[in-house]
């Protein structure tokens, strides 16, 4: 049932060939619920929650055996898993909603890797002393979008579900779902930033940033030692030049020296932004994911 071994640009490509959107808007918000599993066909160009009662809920009891054959269906898995999905990943938050302790929390997560359920993604901090080196988490991150739809929206509802009561799911995903597409937004901004560079100047990681102070969408070093930083907006607004500037600020604080800006955007950006674009300001919209198709 789950791709889960592929790399997400590679699911996405699958996803995208198999329902052949009408939009990339379309494409990357259904992947986002749907990606890494084979549905037959879908119409991407209806709502959401449409299709999510008509493929997932209807469908529960078949679904939930696939899924805790791959997660054994033990509890203290699924509520680390709920608790990563509804969060931002990180690993203290992430046992802490789960009611986990440590010991308890790191053990899980090795096996649900093992698993092929998620990964770990280790801060990117480079610190220039040892006073410097407090311990920052880990972040936790599904392999598969639907997986993480899955422990966001059905597994933590599921005696409504059961019950073919959607009443708390439908308000659940009416709350989350114009922010629930802005990680598969950004995961799969990285796969269009390491097309789009390839032939120039080829990008060998590329993740996010954090540490104490701030948080950046795209981090990424170069084969030639070039650092990227950036942002991704999935909003319907147009992006200012105030963006950035907010990411030259956060640069500076985090004593970052960066070579080349780039920012992601769904709906485009101001003319003043347009306006600084060039070799050290790169601007990508929803038409460049056309690449990833």
């Amino acid at each position: 049932m789950l791709s889960q071994t592929q790399p997400l640009a590679k699911q996405f490509q699958i996803f995208y060939k198999e329902h052949t959107p009408k939009t990339l808007e379309d494409a990357i918000e259904k992947f986002a619920i749907f990606g890494g599993v084979g549905w037959g066909d879908i119409d991407t160009s209806k709502p959401s929650y449409e299709l999510i009662k008509k493929l997932i809920l209807d469908d529960y009891a078949y679904i939930r055996n696939d899924v805790n054959e791959i997660t054994s269906g033990a509890p203290l898995y699924h509520a680390l898993l709920s608790a990563i999905a509804m969060g931002d990943g990180k690993t203290h938050a992430s046992y802490k909603r789960a009611k986990l302790d440590k010991e308890v929390g790191d053990k899980a997560v090795t096996e649900l890797v093992e698993r092929g359920i998620i990964y770990v993604e280790k801060p990117k901090k480079e610190f220039t002393s040892w006073a410097e080196n407090e311990q920052l988490d880990n972040k936790l991150y599904f392999t598969t979008p639907f997986l993480r739809f899955w422990f966001a929206f059905v597994s933590p509802l599921f005696k409504g579900i059961r019950d073919k009561d959607y009443t708390e799911v439908k308000k659940r995903w009416q709350n989350r779902e114009a922010e629930f597409a802005n990680l598969i937004f950004t995961q799969l901004s990285y796969a269009l930033l390491q097309e789009s560079f390839k032939e120039e100047e080829k990008i060998k990681e590329i993740s996010e940033y954090w540490d104490k102070k701030i948080a950046l969408d795209i981090y990424a070093k170069t084969v030639s030692g070039k650092t990227i930083v950036g942002s991704t907006k999935y909003t319907n607004a147009k992006v200012k030049k105030s963006e950035l500037s907010r990411l030259q600020e956060l640069c500076e604080k985090a004593g970052i020296d960066a070579d080349i800006f780039v920012i992601v955007a769904k709906k485009g950006f101001s003319s003043e932004l347009k306006a600084l674009k060039g070799e050290r300001v790169r601007l990508y919209t929803l038409k460049n994911f056309k690449i990833l198709g």
